[in-house]
């Protein structure tokens, strides 16, 4: 799970045991200059890519879903012509 602010990234890692979730890891990122000017889908977009960096030694090898409250990034990441910065 991740979310993105105007100022700063955050991001949770968990995982379900007994189908209950169970919060392994918080992170969070305060944005630079330049990225403090994304439009917030390219904020919320950046977290997921933050998310998937911080917890890289933990995801190796493992299934992974995101959780998202932002639904425009499902369009665009089915897009083919979109910003670089989005198709990371």
């Amino acid at each position: 799970m991740y979310d993105a602010s105007d100022y700063v990234l955050g991001a949770i890692l968990g995982q379900r045991i007994d189908n209950k979730p169970h919060v392994i890891h918080y992170a969070s990122h305060t944005l630079n200059e330049t990225q403090l000017n994304y439009t917030i889908t390219e904020k919320e977009f950046l977290a997921v890519v933050f998310a998937f960096e911080k917890f890289r030694s933990y995801l190796l090898g493992s299934q992974v879903i995101v959780y998202t409250d932002h639904s425009a990034l499902k369009y665009l990441l089915s897009k083919k012509d979109g910003k670089p910065r989005l198709l990371w």
